[in-house]
């Protein structure tokens, strides 16, 4: 079950996580509060984590690149 992308939608207090492995099948699916965010990426094996460009966004994208995960920002606007 190794996961290699991980899809979060930041929120101001829940936040929705979903993983996916190597061949696109849905592995993990959770609802986290902020409080819990950064201990549940600390125990996961670094992978891409991609998420919407917003205004929380940069300051968790260095969160996660500090604990050796990828980050890619998603812009809607294009």
């Amino acid at each position: 079950m190794k996961i290699t992308t991980v899809g979060l939608d930041i929120a101001k207090s829940i936040f929705h996580s979903f993983a996916i492995n190597h061949t696109g099948r849905l592995v993990i699916k959770e609802q986290l509060k902020r409080k819990q965010l950064l201990a549940y990426f600390a125990k996961l094996e670094p992978s891409i984590v991609v998420m919407e460009a917003c205004g929380g966004a940069n300051y968790w994208a260095r969160e996660f690149i500090k604990q050796g995960h990828q980050v890619k920002l998603i812009d809607n606007n294009m």
